[in-house]
């Protein structure tokens, strides 16, 4: 009997430290979700800032705070210094580091420094740091010629060219300020059709350094928008040229022009069309140029190849869509001059398509049914061409090669998930970033076969393992005409099918712009509002890209009908589960997310119940017109889509609770958006909350991003979970 007594205590004891060490899991807290708190789960592991060879890549030292730029061998790992930023400390001014330096030639000889609106650029050979400019106003982009003899810039609207060796400066356009711009993009050019990452640039050298193609652009026919600074007593006007919907747009034309006579060649000098012209390219040998030409109505693409001499010019690629085209950005040119490499979605599906310079078809590369990404190495020796792409599964992404005959296919990656790669410049090796919905992010080198040949590291620290973070799962939801919509959700971690779940709905929602893959959650945040009892759901709509431009198209004319429908119907099927509390159900997203929370708790505010809106498009009509247009056409032309896509349309119906937030500075979403939703729910009588960032543009960070958060989990605690928000010890 004794003995059957310590058998039993010993049982129950060995219990208790099951339960104990179970129970010991961690939670994370306000500050790991958001603030990027200690203890940190995963960190950072660097990849190749590029290949030297087919053997070595370059990786910047971090442990040593970015002071050297390592050479990395592949199948070893062994390291060796490339370039040693501090070893010219001794030769540069205290305030001057050359590993600060965004500007430098890709064999780290010539570093460019910007300080007081002048250039400065240090030569490591000479160990020397010269003043190249001393003239007041700020050079903007410098950029460094092939040759890496030259340096050219815009200053005051105009283009300039420097020699460094003799430190001549020459002024190759005469015409700029105020209005004209030359080489300096126009706002909506830089916002919509170069990209941000452009900073702004808009010239381009040739191969042969002799040339710089540039785009000249007139504002003068685009309305000013004002955006008022509050600061100090009287507080300042910014007057912005920003095109809206059905706005003329700035008159622009593309020239060459030749350094040594500073002369310029006008290529498209039919500024006064209504047109789009951008994304030129060279022949390796620069002798032509092509520029892409797409018209007012975005569903007409034409390919120019010019003599940047004598200006000649004939077409070479004609594209047409009954919805639109975009402008081609990663154009593959041969450096042996037999043509170009295209991805485009004409056929429905993105696919590679070979040209030559004369527009002659060499080969339709591939020919799939699933979306090819982004073309990651073209090795013109072995005709091979290496890509990322879907493959059958949508939210998924893998590297393949493939011939330029359209032969041979090889899926190179195997483990699921989502792959980045970055190929060596003969193809035999590539350095891959990978992660899935259960597995964060490892990196890893592998052969041209697609087999391991040296793990590099996981971003997973082992403190990840102490943390009950909850189930994050990739699942689809089916609707009523037949699409299946990918979601994400990551549900508690004590997870009971027999309670009541409050939902929030993370989304941006654009076209051709899906963010639910199999991933792992770029941010704890989901996993903290899990662990507080909420779960957290991703979803995207038909025309996120996961069916094809087939899919997108839909949004044609369209915008706010489908991702209503289909966020309608994710709603749906998720109040069918039994753990699911369909009166607290709500939705969050910023800039086109934004939009879609806005019409959520309006168009669709018998499903939606909670809203927070950041920096929101509320009504078509008030944003750009390149991409309101390229999804809406003009108001003129759809008078009946423009009213239907707008939050104000339905404002009646709201009946939940919105929290509206928005940067008073916004230039990208103007506040305008935000006051016109504001002004007509307040003359319906209807309740929500504000709150505006003083000074803030498109999205911020710092004090303020802290206050949004805080501000944010407060709105969702004290209405899905019923209870106040107490930040964590």
């Amino acid at each position: 009997m004794l003995r059957c007594t310590k058998i039993i205590a010993l049982s129950f004891f060995c219990i208790l430290i099951i339960q104990t060490g179970s129970a010991q899991k961690k939670h994370l807290t306000y500050r790991q979700a958001f603030e990027r708190g200690e203890p940190r789960l995963s960190e950072s592991l660097s990849s190749p800032e590029r290949w030297l060879d087919d053997t070595y890549y370059l990786l910047r030292n971090r442990s040593r705070e970015g002071s050297s730029i390592m050479k990395v061998n592949a199948l070893t790992g062994e390291e060796t210094v490339y370039f040693d930023y501090h070893e010219f400390d001794d030769y540069l001014p205290e305030d001057y580091n050359l590993a600060r330096s965004r500007i430098h030639t890709d064999d780290y000889k010539k570093f460019i420094f910007i300080r007081d609106n002048d250039l400065y650029i240090f030569e490591t050979e000479k160990k020397q740091l010269r003043q190249l400019t001393d003239n007041g106003p700020e050079e903007q982009n410098p950029t460094f010629s092939p040759d890496a003899s030259k340096i050219a810039f815009t200053r005051e609207n105009n283009l300039f060219v420097l020699d460094i060796e003799s430190g001549k400066e020459t002024q190759l356009t005469n015409d700029g300020g105020g209005l004209i711009y030359n080489g300096w993009a126009s706002w909506v050019y830089y916002e919509e059709i170069l990209g941000r990452r452009s900073r702004y640039q808009a010239f381009w050298w040739s191969p042969d350094s002799k040339m710089i193609a540039y785009l000249r652009f007139d504002d003068s026919p685009v309305p000013m928008f004002p955006i008022f600074r509050a600061e100090g007593t009287h507080g300042e006007l910014e007057k912005t040229r920003y095109p809206k919907a059905g706005d003329p747009n700035p008159l622009v034309k593309l020239g060459v022009v030749h350094l040594e006579s500073g002369t310029t060649t006008w290529l498209d000098n039919s500024e006064k069309d209504d047109h789009y012209v951008a994304w030129p390219f060279w022949s390796p040998d620069s002798k032509i140029l092509v520029f892409q030409h797409l018209n007012r109505d975005q569903d007409d693409m034409r390919f120019i190849a010019a003599n940047p001499v004598t200006g000649e010019a004939r077409e070479i690629y004609h594209e047409q869509q009954d919805s639109w085209v975009e402008f081609f950005e990663d154009v593959h040119v041969f450096q042996d001059g037999s043509g170009f490499l295209l991805r485009s979605d004409k056929s429905g599906w993105r696919n590679l398509y070979y040209y030559d310079f004369n527009g002659n078809l060499i080969s339709q590369v591939t020919s799939f049914n699933w979306r090819i990404r982004g073309i990651e190495r073209v090795v013109d020796k072995t005709k091979t061409v290496y890509f990322t792409g879907t493959g059958g599964i949508s939210t998924e992404s893998h590297l393949y090669s493939i011939k330029l005959n359209g032969k041979g296919l090889t899926k190179l990656t195997s483990i699921p998930g989502n792959h980045n790669p970055s190929v060596s410049p003969g193809g035999s090796l590539f350095y891959d970033v990978y992660s899935n919905i259960q597995t964060p992010a490892k990196h890893e080198v592998f052969d041209s076969k697609g087999k391991s040949v040296r793990f590099v590291g996981d971003s997973k620290l082992p403190e990840m393992d102490e943390y009950n973070l909850g189930k994050a799962e990739l699942i689809t939801v089916p609707t009523e005409d037949g699409y299946n919509l990918p979601m994400t959700w990551i549900l508690p971690p004590d997870f009971d099918d027999s309670k009541k779940y409050p939902v929030i709905i993370s989304i941006y929602g654009g076209p051709d712009a899906g963010n639910v893959n199999n991933s792992f959650p770029f941010s704890l945040s989901g996993f903290w509002y899990a662990q507080n009892g909420i779960i957290y759901v991703s979803v995207d709509h038909r025309a996120s890209g996961h069916y094809g431009k087939k899919g997108v198209s839909l949004m044609h004319r369209n915008l706010g009908k489908w991702e209503m429908n289909d966020y309608i119907e994710a709603v749906k099927w998720l109040e069918k589960k039994p753990f699911i509390n369909g009166d607290k159900i709500g939705i969050t997203g910023g800039s086109y997310g934004g939009y879609t929370t806005c019409m959520a708790l309006t168009y669709g505010a018998d499903y939606f119940n909670y809203g927070v809106a950041n920096y929101s498009v509320t009504d078509w009509h008030l944003y750009d017109n390149v991409y309101t247009e390229r999804y809406m056409d003009t108001p003129e032309q759809n008078p009946e889509g423009y009213e239907f896509g707008s939050a104000l349309t339905h404002a009646e119906k709201y009946k939940g609770k919105l929290l509206i937030t928005h940067g008073t500075m916004d230039d990208n979403v103007h506040m305008q958006n935000t006051i016109q939703l504001v002004d007509v729910l307040q003359d319906l009588g209807k309740e929500f909350e504000l709150m505006l960032y003083p000074g803030e543009r498109h999205g911020w960070d710092g004090p303020k991003r802290e206050h949004l958060n805080k501000m944010t989990v407060n709105f969702w605690f004290e209405n899905l979970l019923e209870r106040k928000f107490i930040e964590e010890e």
